[in-house]
């Protein structure tokens, strides 16, 4: 699995690799996106890692929060 956003990255000699965070998230550290894993599924929504872009690891909640229907 990889990033939706850092896999068109042609600068990159492996772009996209995702590692798992407190069990809990999927971080990419090449687009610095989180992508939540939410009832065992990853969210990998491009708006969805954006959401939690600047947000440090130790500061991601567990669990993620349910979507918020916007």
């Amino acid at each position: 699995m990889r990033c939706p956003v850092a896999v068109r990255y042609t600068d990159r000699e492996d772009p996209g690799r995702l590692r798992l965070v407190k069990d809990s998230w999927l971080v990419c550290d090449d687009s610095q996106y989180k992508y939540p894993i939410r009832d065992g599924i990853p969210v990998m929504l491009p708006e969805e890692g954006e959401k939690w872009k600047d947000v440090a690891e130790d500061d991601l909640p567990v669990p993620p929060p349910p979507e918020s229907s916007s």
